[in-house]
């Protein structure tokens, strides 16, 4: 596997500056073609995640280097939504939809696609499949694009624990799978490493076979309205496009929000920013044309693909100086640790 350094994840991000537009199809397999000035003859597709684009976090990550992938290398792209509540067999159809139309890459956004990847991606073993968020071992033409979630989680926890004036703080998980528990877990060890005396309130917002906590940014809104109700004045979620409903809490209420997987800073709207500390962001954007880039090179990435703090596949956002600066030297020093394996963060609650 060809690990990715820090210094190039620094470059092509710093060059990924691209504005995050909600999305204006419909849902359900339907997507917007776009082509670089330079032209490639290869052909991407990505799917995304419950809550699809405009969710200002983990879909809309992933097409910030699917639209990278466009302007820069040239390749024609097509993105697809997906349906609330739809069945397993709608991912699996709608990528072998993308194969059978002549895609030569498909990308699936989301731990969701699993078992599709799986079952479609044997089936047209000239494509060259990925899946973020999940492990595929096995299948020479699928790549798993991983995240150490719980590092940056860990710092997400620590800037709450130096921020919180009433020492409560809250998490609040979309879905309460594995994945999410990566999160939830890595905050509460951040905030407990600062202060072990700091209330910590964690919320789910549906249970598996149930993913509408992703895609309900009302239920979002309630469960942070709820946890500030008992006290908590910084709020931290991974609830994909749920957590918009958070920040509109924190807007109404005067409280913090961390927010998750892309800079919600920068993509909030201006009365919001003020409430907005920190973002634990995973680039998944620079993950995702890495990707494409290597088929449009001729070698292709395979296997399971894993990016950290070392290499800055995870972090924490300074966007908001003015509330990061005063604890920035110390955030620092503890993401040096976790690099440097003087603490350990643990991916499990």
């Amino acid at each position: 596997m060809k690990r990715r350094n820090a210094a190039k994840f620094a470059a092509i991000a710093a060059a990924s500056v691209l504005a995050l537009t909600a999305c204006d199809n419909p849902a359900g397999d339907s997507g917007s073609e776009t082509e670089g000035e330079e032209s490639s003859d290869v052909r991407v597709g990505l799917a995304y995640d419950v809550g699809g684009r405009g969710d200002r976090s983990f879909n809309d990550s992933a097409y910030r280097g699917l639209e990278r992938a466009a302007e820069e290398l040239g390749v024609e792209t097509r993105d697809f939504e997906p349906s609330d509540g739809e069945a397993e067999s709608a991912k699996a159809d709608r990528l072998a939809t993308m194969a059978e139309e002549g895609f030569d890459v498909v990308i699936a956004v989301g731990f969701a696609y699993a078992e599709s990847v799986e079952s479609v991606a044997a089936d047209y073993p000239d494509v060259h499949f990925a899946i973020v968020d999940s492990e595929i071992e096995g299948i020479d033409n699928v790549t798993s694009l991983v995240f150490a979630e719980e590092q940056a989680s860990f710092l997400a926890g620590a800037a709450a624990a130096l921020s919180t004036e009433e020492d409560h703080v809250g998490f609040i998980g979309g879905v309460e799978t594995p994945l999410i528990q990566k999160f939830e877990a890595g905050f509460v060890q951040g905030v407990e490493h600062v202060d072990s005396d700091i209330n910590i309130e964690i919320d789910y917002l549906s249970q598996p076979p149930d993913f509408s906590g992703f895609s309900d940014p009302a239920q979002g809104r309630e469960a942070a309205q709820a946890q500030y109700d008992r006290g908590a004045d910084v709020i931290y979620h991974a609830a994909g496009a749920s957590g918009n409903g958070v920040l509109q809490a924190a807007e109404e209420n005067d409280f913090l929000f961390v927010g998750v997987d892309s800079d919600q800073y920068e993509n909030a709207e201006e009365s919001q920013k003020p409430y907005v500390l920190t973002s634990a962001i995973k680039q998944v954007d620079v993950a995702v044309f890495e990707m494409i880039e290597a088929v449009v090179e001729g070698d292709p990435q395979s296997g399971i693909q894993r990016f950290d703090l070392a290499d800055g596949g995870v972090d924490y956002t300074k966007s908001n100086e003015e509330l990061i600066s005063p604890i920035e030297e110390e955030l620092d020093g503890l993401k040096q640790q976790i690099i440097d394996g003087e603490i350990e963060v643990s991916s499990t609650p």
